[in-house]
């Protein structure tokens, strides 16, 4: 058996915690994806990647809240 090495590295940044829906809050990996990683071939990591992306970005906009100066904010 050989053994191919990838070349996409881990996301793993060796802060593995997980928050309520399983996302570790160091990698932003699933709990699935990081069960799945060892085995997965460049595609489906680059696939894991662009979920990381996502979720990253999606959690940087629900930390910054809704715009200044509208309803939303309570300062109109």
């Amino acid at each position: 058996m050989s053994v191919i090495n990838s070349a996409i590295n881990s996301p793993c940044i060796r802060n593995c915690c997980l928050d309520e829906q399983d996302i570790c809050l160091g990698c932003g990996r699933s709990l699935d994806e990081i069960l799945q990683w060892g085995g997965a071939n460049d595609r489906l990591k680059r696939r894991i990647l662009e979920q990381i992306s996502a979720r990253k970005q999606e959690r940087q906009n629900n930390a910054e809240g809704p715009p200044k100066d509208t309803p939303e904010s309570g300062s109109y």
